[in-house]
């Protein structure tokens, strides 16, 4: 008998898999991909239970959920019924692929205002083609009784009982499962995360269909809004402007202070002459060149590479332009 346990890494998911472990039966970490999912606490966490962890990319098909979710959002951009839905639909068709015979959350009825209320599991159940197939161990009792359990592949009495925010049951049940390693709780989700919700809000009305290196770069600097389709992001270290370099596309212009430290800027869109003074003045604004009247800036663009000689303003009058 196995089991695909729809795996985040945290305590909860952790959990769910040592409880269903438990009975015998042989449980696989699944991790969906997408730009907006961090896969470290998965990655490190099936590691410590010494599972071997399925990563399966569902970035085209939840990209789709973000933009037009079905049961709105939560605080931020997160669609969080419609997400979990989506998860346990995937996990539900990889049960043929993976010989397995049924589903296993982390979820803990109470615990989310939106997902994890009654109405919203029971949402998710019905919404992922799986229904009777997935199992909330933590918090089984107080739900009724699923497949796995009825055909007795899971004693019930040796599942949970789970019910609210609270997170010590958590805490005392990882003594009892041997769960020694954790994380702290939250932090696995970007689109709950006020900063990037709005930037990802402003990249979707100005490019519907984003590319994954534009979803990628939400990430990472400061973002401006230059014009309806004229983007600039701005590292603010060394590390993220080399993120920002590898993600920048033959289209985008990189911006960069010329022999000074200082950032480096993408600049991305439809770029008139008052959209490139401006980035031209930004990227010029957060280096080094306070001391100068004006500076050149190197603008990269499809191979070549030009100096453009630029007044030198404090950055405080750009603010009005950031995400």
């Amino acid at each position: 008998m196995r089991a695909l346990c729809i795996f985040s890494g945290g305590l909860d998911s952790m959990l769910a898999a040592r409880v269903v472990a438990a009975q015998g039966i042989e449980v696989l970490p699944v991790f969906f991909d997408t730009p907006f999912f961090d896969p470290s606490k998965a990655i490190d966490s099936a590691r410590n239970l010494n599972l071997p962890l399925i990563r399966v990319d569902i970035s085209q098909r939840h990209i789709e959920i973000v933009k037009n979710p079905r049961h709105g959002y939560g605080a931020n951009m997160n669609p969080c019924i419609d997400c979990h839905a989506l998860m346990a639909r995937v996990a539900g068709e990889m049960l043929t692929t993976e010989n397995a015979n049924f589903v296993i959350t982390g979820e803990v009825l109470g615990q989310r205002p939106m997902s994890q209320t009654r109405r919203g599991l029971d949402l998710v159940a019905s919404e992922s083609g799986i229904d009777g197939l997935l199992v909330r161990p933590l918090s089984a009792k107080n739900l009724p009784p699923t497949i796995p359990e009825k055909m007795g592949w899971l004693e019930r009495d040796k599942l949970l009982a789970f019910q609210g925010r609270s997170r010590k049951p958590q805490i005392k049940a990882a003594e009892k499962f041997l769960v020694t390693h954790y994380p702290a709780p939250g932090g696995g989700c970007l689109l709950t995360e006020k900063r990037f919700a709005g930037r990802l809000k402003d990249l979707l009305e100005a490019r519907p269909d984003p590319s994954r290196g534009e979803l990628e770069m939400l990430k990472f600097g400061r973002h401006f809004r230059l014009g309806p389709d004229a983007r600039l992001v701005v590292g603010r270290n060394k590390g993220e402007n080399e993120a920002l370099a590898s993600l920048a596309s033959c289209e985008d212009r990189v911006l960069a202070a010329t022999g000074i430290p200082g950032p480096l800027a993408v600049l991305s869109g439809s770029v008139g002459r008052a959209e490139m003074e401006i980035a031209l003045a930004v990227t010029l604004a957060y280096s080094d060149a306070q001391t100068f009247e004006k500076y050149p800036v190197t603008i990269s663009h499809r191979g070549t590479e030009t100096e453009v000689l630029t007044p030198v303003a404090d950055k405080k009058a750009f603010s009005n332009l950031l995400i």
